[in-house]
């Protein structure tokens, strides 16, 4: 009888098929790099034009404090209207640090250089949020929104108060000019060059705004990639089960308040720097520091995309940016001539502009300018554009 040879099967597993790599958006790619060099020419193009550069550093300002709401009202779920209260402590901790007693002597300074007076104020700023944990941790919904509220009213009645820190409503304090490493950020003879134009405070100013705004932005989507992203977003989701995954909750919510804070402190200093003066609000409604503030701040997030990163860069831009453009045009174009008469401002057309695209967003679009970009990427995604088709 003849053997029969059986032949064990192969047990050696195939190699994994290769991963295949995402094409390049050499779109996407070429819109960035050509915003980066408008914004790096942005001085340039401008000239002698500063007004369009004290523009753009009020949207800068906007991009940094909306960018800390934004992960604290999107990401962790926690309203807050307190924006301008550590806005004024941004900048009146940075006067007191970096500044002196004035000509009369009757201000608190303790002349730090101005880099760790600014690091000084942001940490003050993340301080006084962390002692208002006890309650960010406890509250939430409008009933948060309404304890935060009640710091713009306490930062009026201290900058009120406290007239050898904060100047007083009657002229306030100017903050001291910025130096880093011994350069100073302000008017100098003779004054470095770019292109033909001279880079005084102004343009200094902007470059700076610029470094700081793109570092709260790296910092921002770093944090809500990590897990302290999805640690927020898990307490914002559904507090119980963030709790039974070993999250603990108060902490969690008293550190975004805490980073919130922060931001909010580096806007109050870059807030000083732009205005060069330090100066309390003389109401609660208008001003500086006031609770329109407030409101302007929460409608950047909310347009732009409750939690995205990128949206509320878009919403500081609408927020801060219209009101700008359009009193540029008033003074320069003779827009808003019959504003003295009863007619529209600048200002009353902005407000309505932003507050028609908040009605618009909660109705259409909750997900804000952010959600109307991703779904444009989608549909260009969906269908490229073929490179041989020729109609």
């Amino acid at each position: 009888m003849s053997e029969v040879t059986v032949t064990p099967p192969d047990t050696t597993e195939a190699p994994p098929a290769p991963v295949p790599r995402r094409p390049r958006n050499w779109a996407k790619i070429a819109g960035i790099t050509l915003l980066v060099v408008l914004l790096l020419l942005f001085p340039v193009l401008t000239g002698t034009e500063v007004a369009y550069l004290k523009a753009g550093q009020y949207v800068l300002i906007g991009v940094v404090g909306a960018i800390g709401l934004t992960m604290l009202v999107g990401q962790a779920g926690q309203l807050s209207l307190a924006t301008p209260f550590f806005l004024l402590v941004g900048a009146v901790s940075y006067a007191v640090l970096a500044g002196g007693s004035g000509d009369s002597g009757d201000l608190v300074g303790l002349g730090w250089p101005p880099l760790l007076a600014a690091i000084g104020a942001v940490l003050i700023c993340g301080l006084v949020g962390l002692a208002f944990g006890p309650v960010s941790g406890r509250l939430r919904g409008i009933y948060l929104g309404v304890a935060s509220l009640s710091l713009v009213f306490l930062g009026l009645y201290l900058g009120q108060s406290l007239d050898m820190l904060s100047g007083g409503t009657s002229t306030g304090r100017p903050p001291p000019t910025f130096e880093l490493f011994g350069f100073p950020f302000a008017n100098t003879e003779p004054a470095p060059t770019l292109l033909g134009v001279a880079i005084q405070k102004q343009q200094r100013l902007w470059y700076l705004f610029l470094v700081v705004a793109l570092g709260a932005y790296l910092l921002a989507r770093g944090a809500v990639r990590s897990r302290i992203g999805r640690a927020w977003r898990a307490v914002r989701d559904n507090e119980a089960a963030a709790t039974a995954m070993g999250v603990h909750v108060t902490w969690v919510k008293a550190g975004a308040f805490t980073i919130s804070s922060a931001y909010a402190g580096v806007a109050g200093v870059m807030t000083a720097l732009w205005l060069d003066l330090v100066k309390p609000d003389e109401n609660e409604f208008v001003g500086t520091y006031s609770i329109t503030v407030a409101i302007g701040y929460l409608a950047m997030v909310i347009i732009g995309g409750l939690g995205s990163i990128p949206g509320a860069v878009a919403g500081a831009v609408l927020v801060n940016g219209l009101p700008q453009l359009l009193t540029l045009g008033a003074t320069e174009f003779g827009w808003f001539a019959d504003a003295q008469f009863g007619g529209p401002s600048p200002v009353l057309v902005s407000a309505f502009v932003y507050g028609a695209a908040i009605v618009l967003v909660v109705m259409f679009e909750p997900g804000g300018l952010a959600a109307i970009g991703r779904r444009l990427a989608h549909v260009r995604a969906a269908h490229p554009t073929r490179g041989g088709d020729r109609r």
